[in-house]
């Protein structure tokens, strides 16, 4: 933000924490009465992000016939082959006490008999996957950290600002030093800090068909490429094979673990397909399952999940919350073919971070969706990504209270900052709710499931033409545009397919996985 006039400054802070999901809470959690510290957040505590629609639950090797290795193999083996290895470590051997400690501080988990319940869900080699009533376990790991977090707020030792809207990054002197925000009455606001810690979630909203909510909007990814820090792996974005195809926006996520229970999916005639597709067949990985659900779809096909056999007349006790769901829309899974498609659902890619949260721009960090670990490679591992934001928040705030958070900056595997994005035109008429419905719609007819050069030429040509018509207020569709063409340009410039990155017009690079399922 060099050359900008910064609003008056409205604190100083040694860390602000941007985003109140998993990521965000945690790493508050870890740091409160620890430090001055300010917590952001658009909606309310709590209250939004995408967390609170997390369904399938927190993987974790927890039970007796498991272990971090095989959780690590499998972590490895949906990755196609691009994870990170140590990050995957760090994922899976720190994961257990996570998910234990969590247990501790009162999240109340599913349990058989007095043990944690664990349940399988796709590409996993073990049940490891702990949920919460059923089919919320992002709701109420929420409720959880929000109340273990809440007498640090009022007691005064945690600063907390809900509706507060962050623009953009302060940057001095090459050092990430606080953030700029709008209030919800439309005034800018500038708070300093040491650190600044990014957990601002994913960018779903940035296609037609999402199961994210409205405020998934990218802001910390765009807010770190105009400051200039690293980003990597964007063109990995995973689409979700089920959600529910009624029309609304978002869509209903049909969690995972449905088909973990024995779901099945069907074409319209009623037959089975995911057996000619994969060894694993309906519980192959979520990127194989997403593109043969495409394929159908795309040919003038339809796909329906078939939950009346499995889980049957169980459905509303193991999954309560989807089947209220289904219900509130006209469908009783018990009787009902449930018709779906595959929608965004989880960036892979983000602000790139070192295994401690730490980006390319000094007192910049990133944990959650927004960051890139490289621990879900090119394809996330089902229940993986709860873990993540546990794991990494609270090894990213220990890290920041370690005293060592300016040793040897910039990480050594990660390159110095980039060049600024720059941002989007001020000077735009365009209605910039218009200007998004656009952008989605274009992002998932050419950067979508499948991606072709010529295709994602015409998105870039788009996405420029809508950027310079969007006015400097609007910072969500400015944001929104920001990731789109990061996205698109990164998907045009891996000519190969890999993972959840699809290129229809080139070869597809070998895949790990097929080869171990034979």
């Amino acid at each position: 933000m060099s050359g900008v006039r910064l609003p008056a400054t409205a604190g100083r802070y040694d860390v602000i924490v941007v985003g109140s999901g998993a990521a965000g809470l945690r790493a508050a959690l870890t740091l409160a009465g620890r430090c001055r510290l300010l917590l952001l957040t658009k909606t309310t505590l709590a209250g939004g992000g995408s967390t609170r629609e997390a369904q399938g639950g927190i993987a974790a090797a927890l039970g007796p016939d498991d272990s971090p290795l095989l959780h690590s193999r499998d972590t490895l083996l949906a990755g196609a082959g691009h994870c990170d290895p140590g990050a995957v470590a760090v994922l899976v051997e720190e994961g257990p006490r996570q998910v234990l400690e969590l247990a501790r501080l009162g999240a109340r988990f599913d349990r058989e008999r007095g043990r944690l319940a664990l349940a399988r869900e796709g590409a996993h080699s073990r049940p490891r996957i702990v949920h919460a009533g059923g089919d919320a376990t992002g709701s109420e790991l929420l409720r959880a950290l929000g109340e273990a977090l809440r007498p640090f707020i009022e007691t005064g030792q945690v600063e907390v600002r809900e509706h507060a809207l962050a623009r953009d990054l302060i940057v001095r002197g090459g050092r990430c030093g606080g953030v700029t925000m709008l209030a919800w009455s439309g005034a800018a606001v500038a708070y300093e800090a040491e650190h600044v810690v990014l957990a601002t979630g994913g960018a779903g909203q940035v296609y037609l068909r999402t199961t994210n909510p409205k405020e998934s909007t990218g802001d910390g990814i765009a807010m770190a490429a105009r400051a200039g820090a690293r980003l990597a792996d964007l063109e990995f974005v995973q689409f979700h094979p089920t959600a529910l195809e009624d029309g609304s926006d978002p869509l209903a996520l049909l969690s995972e673990a449905i088909r973990g229970e024995g779901a099945v999916l069907v074409d319209e005639r009623g037959r089975r397909f995911m057996h000619h597709e994969h060894a694993l067949a309906d519980l192959a990985p979520r990127d194989v399952v997403a593109r043969a659900i495409w394929c159908r779809r795309r040919s003038g096909g339809r796909v329906f999940l078939d939950a009346r056999a499995a889980p049957g007349r169980s459905f509303p006790e193991r999954f309560p919350s989807v089947f209220e769901l289904c219900r509130s829309r006209g469908f009783d899974p018990r009787r009902d073919l449930l018709p779906v498609t595959p929608a965004a659902h989880y960036f892979m890619g983000g602000v790139a971070v070192d295994l401690l949260g730490r980006s390319s721009l000094p007192g910049l960090y990133a944990c959650g969706e927004s960051a890139c670990t490289r621990v879900h490679g090119a394809n996330r591992l089902a229940s993986n990504s709860l873990l993540e934001s546990v794991v990494f928040a609270d090894r990213t705030a220990r890290h920041i209270l370690s005293g060592r958070a300016h040793d040897d900056w910039p990480p050594a595997d990660l390159p110095t900052p980039a060049a600024s994005d720059g941002g989007a035109s001020q000077d735009g008429p365009r209605d910039p709710t218009a200007a998004v419905a656009e952008l989605r719609r274009l992002m998932w007819e050419q950067v979508g499931l499948e991606r072709t050069a010529a295709g994602l030429a015409r998105a870039l040509q788009g996405i420029a033409q809508l950027v310079g018509d969007l006015p400097a207020e609007a910072v969500e569709a400015r944001n929104l545009a920001t990731v789109a063409r990061l996205v698109a340009e990164a998907a045009l410039a891996r000519p190969i397919s890999l993972g959840s990155h699809y290129r229809a017009d080139a070869q597809p690079a070998p895949r790990p996985r097929d080869r171990a399922a034979g």
